[in-house]
């Protein structure tokens, strides 16, 4: 049996810019990426906390720095610049694996700068 934890996430980003003529994916500050464990081309949930929609859809790398958070392609029609979202991964792991586990979480500000990483154990 696998069960699915939290891997890494950032949490309260700000939407900087949507492109629905884009082929599809959500674009981060690598800078973001590296501080949270997201990598580029890796699947995440993203939840608009303003409206509550959810969707799932890939990374691309944004430029360092930037602080971009861009929605692109279908995913666009969802929300819009200004909302704050939850990008969340997640990773399958056996029942053993989990008791170690510790998800990476990265808070920002509102202007997607860095506040502060926190390691959420799985273990109770």
């Amino acid at each position: 049996m696998l069960l699915t934890l939290l891997r890494a996430k950032i949490h309260g980003a700000i939407i900087t810019q949507s492109n629905r003529d884009y082929v599809g994916s959500i674009t981060i500050d690598i800078e973001l990426l590296k501080k949270s464990g997201l990598l580029p081309s890796e699947r995440v949930l993203v939840a608009d906390i303003h409206n509550g929609v959810r969707f799932e859809t890939y990374i691309i790398a944004g430029e360092k720095g930037s602080g971009i958070i861009g929605i692109n392609g279908a995913a666009a029609h969802l929300v819009k610049p200004g909302e704050k979202i939850i990008v969340m991964a997640f990773a399958q792991l056996t029942p053993e694996e989990a008791q170690s586990h510790h998800a990476n979480v990265l808070l920002v500000d509102a202007d997607n700068r860095p506040i502060k990483t926190m390691a959420l154990r799985s273990q109770v």
